[in-house]
């Protein structure tokens, strides 16, 4: 455990070191704040209560979008870069298990989405402010960001583990991502036969409960199981290429 804490720390002083961290933060921020606005500037010209869906609905889908966007240029150079350098096959010298290593890169890249996801904060609070609602609903929207989140993070990592440099670990993260997204939506491309198997293992389709305020104990293992199960196919990999003597 100490080892891994360590491996997040440097993993965090790198990020915050230089201006990626920074930048991403910056982005998700801005976004998620235009996104905020423009949906409760449409909700209120637009009906408000009157509308068929709640106004969390409409800003939590917008910041599952912003999320699918910057996460994965969170977690594109974790392991990437570190085999660009040279430090990966370092680490192998020293005595820390691959899962320390991950564990540590996996935390680093958790801590910096939820400071992501703190800066969202500010709208509904000030909106609280102004004109008080139920807390609920905004919780489970956000408890469902942190575990959509999570997943993204576990899927980047492990193409971080595969892929050369950080771009390609970027785009298979993204086509991952995307395929999760829209194959779900698209079930007659795919066939009846397997499009229950697809929307049943959709992100997207499980967090739309928490959207709406609605936290599925289902969904909670769901989004645990996959981000295990990513977690899981990067542990591997590394143990592989360790094997191997690649880096």
């Amino acid at each position: 455990m100490k080892k891994a804490l360590a491996i997040c720390r440097r993993d965090l002083g790198i990020m915050f070191g230089g201006p990626l961290a920074w930048t991403l933060i910056g982005a998700f921020t801005f976004l998620s704040g235009y996104f905020f606005y423009s949906d409760l500037t449409f909700y209120v010209l637009f009906g408000g209560g009157g509308l068929p869906t709640g106004l969390w609905r409409y800003v939590f889908l917008h910041y599952r979008l912003v999320a699918m966007l910057v996460v994965p240029l969170v977690t594109m150079r974790l392991l990437a870069e570190e085999r660009k350098l040279g430090t990966l096959e370092l680490m192998w010298s020293l005595p820390v298990r691959d899962r320390e290593v991950l564990g540590g890169k996996f935390l680093a890249a958790a801590i910096v989405y939820v400071i992501m996801l703190a800066g969202t904060a500010v709208g509904p609070a000030v909106l609280f402010v102004l004109h008080p609602f139920a807390v609920g609903p905004v919780l489970a929207g956000y408890l469902g960001m942190v575990l959509l989140g999570f997943g993204f993070i576990a899927c980047g990592l492990a193409a971080s583990a595969i892929a050369e440099n950080q771009v390609v670990s970027a785009m298979l993260t993204y086509g991952v991502i995307v395929f999760l997204w829209f194959a779900s939506t698209n079930e007659a491309a795919i066939g009846e036969g397997v499009a229950w198997i697809v929307v049943g293992l959709s992100l997207f389709d499980r967090f739309s409960g928490f959207a709406q305020g609605v936290v599925d104990l289902r969904d909670v293992v769901f989004f645990a199981a996959f981000a295990a199960l990513f977690l899981f196919l990067a542990l591997q990999t590394l143990g592989a290429r360790a094997w191997r003597g690649v880096a």
